[in-house]
């Protein structure tokens, strides 16, 4: 499973530069190694919203009852976003495989390779993967990513016969981007 998901995640990647955009952070939930689906972040301010939305993926994994879950995200993208610091290779995907015991982070730093310019000054990038460093047990996360990660196994408590169902609709709402396995859809 872990092996599509980074297929997935990098597909995406390349797909979004070539089209002049990062893809946003995405978590993926899993129940006893079941693809909840993707879930992608809702559109962020700078500052204090976007570490909100960040963090605020974690209620998707939470109502499914989520045993393992995988955060995906780009360096700059989040340090830029949340007004952090940058930490680690940039460019760089980075996904991270977490359950209650704890976590490992993956780096896949990548090159960007120009393919276009538009007259309005967007640029359309492949990326050139390069080299992967070794997997990071308990590597160090940004604090929205590690929010998530934390969040993702604390129950969501909702007085509602359906919390799960409930937790998508809300989200959706708030415009996360949410693409359910079709044993999770409804």
């Amino acid at each position: 499973m872990w092996d599509a998901l980074v297929g997935v995640m990098k597909d995406a990647y390349t797909a979004g530069l070539g089209e002049g955009t990062v893809p946003r952070p995405v978590i993926m939930p899993l129940v006893r190694g079941e693809l909840v689906g993707l879930i992608w972040v809702r559109p962020l301010k700078v500052g204090k919203d976007a570490l909100t939305g960040i963090a605020e993926l974690a209620n998707i994994a939470a109502a499914a009852g989520a045993d393992e879950v995988v955060l995906a995200w780009e360096t700059h993208d989040v340090a830029t976003a949340c007004e952090l610091p940058i930490v680690g290779p940039v460019p760089c995907l980075n996904m991270v495989l977490a359950t209650r015991d704890g976590h490992v982070l993956h780096q896949f730093p990548y090159s960007e390779q120009l393919l276009s310019r538009s007259p309005e000054g967007w640029t359309s990038v492949a990326p050139d993967w390069r080299p992967a460093p070794a997997p990071q047990p308990g590597g160090e996360l940004v604090p929205p990513i590690q929010a998530a990660v934390n969040f993702s196994f604390t129950p969501i408590e909702l007085d509602h016969p359906d919390p799960f169902g409930v937790t998508v609709v809300l989200m959706e709402e708030d415009g996360y981007r949410i693409s359910l396995t079709e044993a999770f859809a409804r």
